[in-house]
Order: C-alpha cells, then sequence, then structure tokens
C-alpha cells in the first residue's frame, strides 16, 4: 500500500501539485488521471522518489519515504518496478538481456537462475521464444510487453505505470491492460498507472485519481465513475456526444432501466 498525505509541489511561484492527498491499495490497479497540465506526472515522480514534495509524506507500507536516507530510499526503490511510455528498452540488446538487466544490476544470482526467472516472466507477458529478438523486430505491443516483463523481473512490491497503452492500437491496448491487471492481483502488487487512455479506466481503474489544476478533483471506482456529478470529472471522461450517450446507456443498465448489454444475446435467444 502506498499514501500519498498532502503532498504539494511548487516550481518556482508555480504551484503544480496542491495539498493532495490519496490511499493505493496492494493487489489492484490504481490509475491517476487528468488533463496535460493538471499533476499527475508530477505526482507519480514524486512518489517514485524523482521530485522531493515542499509538503508532505508519502508512505510505502507505513514507512515515510519523503523523510529517508538515501540508503533507505535505495532500499525501497529496488521493491518499484517501472513500465516507462515509451518502453525505454536498450536497442543494442536482445530481449532476453533487456529483461536481464534488473537481476545483473541488483542480485548477484548465477547465470541460470537469471535466465530462469527471465524465461519464467516471458513466459508471463506470452512472450516465449523471443528470447534472441532485438526491439526493432518487435511490434509496438511485444515492446510494452518486454518493457512489462522487466518491470516485474524483481519480483516488486510496486509498479509505476506510465502511460502504458501511448501508441498502441486499441485492441493491443486491452491487452497491455489485461496482463496489468492479472500480474497486480495474482502478485498483490500496489500498481500505479499514470493514464490518458479512457478505455484503461473502465477496464481496470479498481481506484481512480482524477487531477485538475494540480488538485484532488475526485477519486473513486470505475462503477463509481458513471454516477459522479462532478462535471469536470465528465466533460473529461466522456468529451465527446458518443461517450455521454454510452454513459447514459451504461447508467440505465446499471440501475436496471434497461437489459444490460452483455446479457442481450441470452435474452434474444
Amino acid at each position: 500500500m502506498i499514501e500519498v498525505k498532502n503532498i504539494q509541489k511548487k516550481f518556482g511561484d508555480k504551484t503544480v501539485i496542491q495539498d493532495v492527498s490519496a490511499v493505493m491499495k496492494a493487489g489492484q490497479c490504481n490509475l491517476i488521471i487528468g488533463a496535460s497540465g493538471s499533476g499527475k506526472t508530477v505526482l507519480m515522480k514524486c512518489m517514485v522518489g524523482l521530485f522531493e514534495p515542499d509538503e508532505g509524506e508519502i508512505l510505502y507500507h507505513g514507512q515515510n519515504f519523503t523523510s529517508m536516507d538515501a540508503q533507505a530510499k535505495t532500499e525501497v526503490r529496488k521493491e518499484i518496478g517501472m513500465l516507462f511510455q515509451g518502453s525505454a528498452l536498450f536497442d543494442s540488446l536482445t530481449v532476453e538481456q533487456n529483461v536481464m538487466f534488473p537481476l545483473d544490476m541488483f542480485t548477484n544470482w548465477p547465470v541460470k537462475k537469471k535466465l530462469d526467472r527471465v524465461n519464467e516472466v516471458l513466459n508471463r507477458v506470452n512472450l516465449v521464444e523471443a528470447n534472441r529478438k532485438y526491439p526493432a523486430e518487435l511490434s509496438g505491443g511485444m515492446k510494452k510487453r518486454v518493457a512489462l516483463a522487466r518491470a516485474i523481473v524483481l519480483n516488486p512490491k510496486y509498479l509505476f505505470c506510465d502511460e502504458p497503452n501511448s501508441g498502441l492500437d486499441p485492441q493491443t491496448s486491452l491487452v497491455i491492460d489485461k496482463l496489468i491487471k492479472e500480474i497486480t492481483i495474482e502478485y498483490n502488487i500496489t500498481t500505479v498507472v499514470n493514464t490518458h487512455d479512457m478505455n484503461s479506466v473502465m477496464e481496470i481503474g479498481d481506484y481512480i485519481l482524477y487531477m485538475y489544476q494540480g488538485n484532488k478533483e475526485w477519486e473513486g471506482t470505475n462503477r463509481e465513475i458513471i454516477f459522479s456529478k462532478n462535471q469536470r470529472l465528465n466533460d473529461f471522461i466522456f468529451a465527446s456526444e458518443f461517450l455521454k450517450d454510452a454513459k447514459d446507456m451504461r447508467m440505465l443498465e446499471e440501475t436496471g432501466q434497461i437489459p444490460n448489454h452483455r446479457n442481450m444475446d441470452n435474452l434474444l435467444k
């Protein structure tokens, strides 16, 4: 679990994050959403220690990360996996070498044990027999899966995903979302996802934090978001008339005023 308590961050005279608090639990996908400039990326960077907040606390399972010395922070970072927006694979290394990189950096394991672990996580993200390929030989979705395998190879307690579906087609995005969700539950990871993808919000948003101009504007689940009366949130999530109509339809389904579309086939038989 990660607790964010009254975080404030300024750059010069500009306040980017103002008094933001949140609780992100293990075993669920915790999403941070908001328009560009809302402060969501800065908040994530504060959580992983890339930025120091000016005020407030960030607690990892009750331990105050913001007040730790450098050595203690390094130990926490060893328990963090990171899935970067552009995958951040090393072009000159094979898939196997990319995934093994954290093991080379942070363990003294023998080569066989490292290879076994690499194959285990590659199998988990459905990339069997991709070991010898280079990033240039991979599709966008495959690169994301390699990056996800690398992020979990050290069996982290915490997983941060920065725009994991950036640059992917809708179908591939669903595959990545499903993998992140499954891995989060299987390994009881506290997963934090920074995203613009509204499909991700509706599919895997166990907890959603909506940021607006540096403030926490709304928080809740992907089911609760359907019934939200927050106009700023609704304007952000359901920006088009099509999505607004889809929201209205979903509300009618949820309240039982019309049959759930997932059950229509059975009703028509």
